[in-house]
């Protein structure tokens, strides 16, 4: 049960700390794959206070007496700080959007358009989608249905032009079905996202700058005069969550009231009316998606004209010996 070898009752301070201390030397794998880092001071204060609120939970049981062991330790402030957490801007989500296969292309929109977290994806149903809003009231954890993270997160969110567009094409793609999952996997239930992540996204971003083939054994295994080099002009994978990170960042840079925005995302400090089960979105949201919604317009627009200039601009003259270049 501990490193005392003896009963809970046992444990003492210095027994808490040393396992804080040895935790925190720990080298944990990125989940991206990248090199291995110790756990952030933030990661170190959550795990103690896990640790304290199991001793409380024995103390109330009475498994436990006496002060919790976990009161007088401390995180080592040495311990690395929190990395920076990322925000997908408006350009970055076009260009998913622009390379992302089906079904991962609108299980991303729902997280760049309507600020949905990944498990809020998952846990989707068509009947969820009704009257133009998304009614969050489950997520997915570790692939178990549970209850949403928090009763401001079972709120409506207003569905902008574009993601609508992409929904009703998909749902016309699944076979027009009204109920089940919006994003199944081949049995009919709901399709993981982190598989979605691996066998689909990843692969679409990390293609060779010179051949157009996908990073690791799919480049090895062909005959080339070189060496894999990612493609840059596509965007990086920073998850789901710099999607709904991205939303509130494009809407504040709209100039979109604070409070407007924690409504949309459904933080636990939305108005009251949010936090007890609305059934319908408040003017204030409904106002702040549509200003999303004509950015994205004026954006797309602005792309298109520009595609057109380049064609343009490219076309050989009737007396040239050129032949004419065409973008794909």
């Amino acid at each position: 049960m501990n490193a005392t070898g003896g009963n809970l009752k046992d444990i003492r301070t210095v027994h808490v700390q040393t396992w804080l201390d040895q935790i925190g030397k720990e080298q944990l794998k990125s989940k991206r794959g990248g090199e291995k880092k110790a756990l952030s001071r933030n990661s170190l204060k959550r795990i103690k206070s896990v640790i304290s609120g199991a001793f409380k939970e024995a103390k109330r049981l009475g498994f436990f007496d006496g002060i919790n062991p976990v009161k007088d330790t401390a995180v080592n402030p040495r311990a690395a700080e929190a990395a920076d957490t990322y925000a997908y801007d408006l350009e970055e989500i076009l260009g998913f959007l622009a390379v992302l296969p089906e079904p991962a292309n609108t299980a991303f929109a729902v997280a760049a358009f309507a600020g949905l977290r990944r498990g809020e994806i998952e846990a989707l149903n068509w009947p969820d989608y009704h009257d133009g809003q998304l009614h969050v009231s489950q997520s997915v954890w570790n692939g178990r249905m549970t209850e949403a993270k928090s009763k401001a997160s079972c709120a409506p969110v207003p569905v902008i032009k574009h993601l609508a567009e992409r929904l009703e094409i998909h749902r016309l793609r699944c076979g027009n079905p009204t109920d089940g999952p919006i994003f199944r996997n081949t049995d009919g239930g709901h399709l993981n996202m982190s598989n979605l992540r691996n066998r689909v996204i990843l692969p679409a971003l990390n293609r060779c700058v010179h051949c157009g083939r996908n990073e690791g054994v799919d480049h090895v295994k062909q005959d080339h005069d070189h060496k894999y080099e990612r493609d840059p002009s596509r965007p990086e994978w920073h998850g789901f969550h710099a999607a709904r990170r991205g939303l509130a960042s494009n809407l504040y840079r709209l100039g979109v009231p604070d409070k407007t925005i924690q409504a949309i995302l459904r933080h636990e400090n939305v108005s009251t009316t949010l936090a007890c089960y609305v059934k319908t979105a408040s003017p204030d949201v409904m106002d702040g998606m549509q200003k999303l919604e004509e950015k994205v317009d004026r954006e797309i627009a602005e792309k298109l004209e520009a595609s057109r200039s380049r064609d343009i601009s490219r076309t050989a003259k009737p007396t040239s010996d050129a032949q004419p270049e065409f973008v794909n």
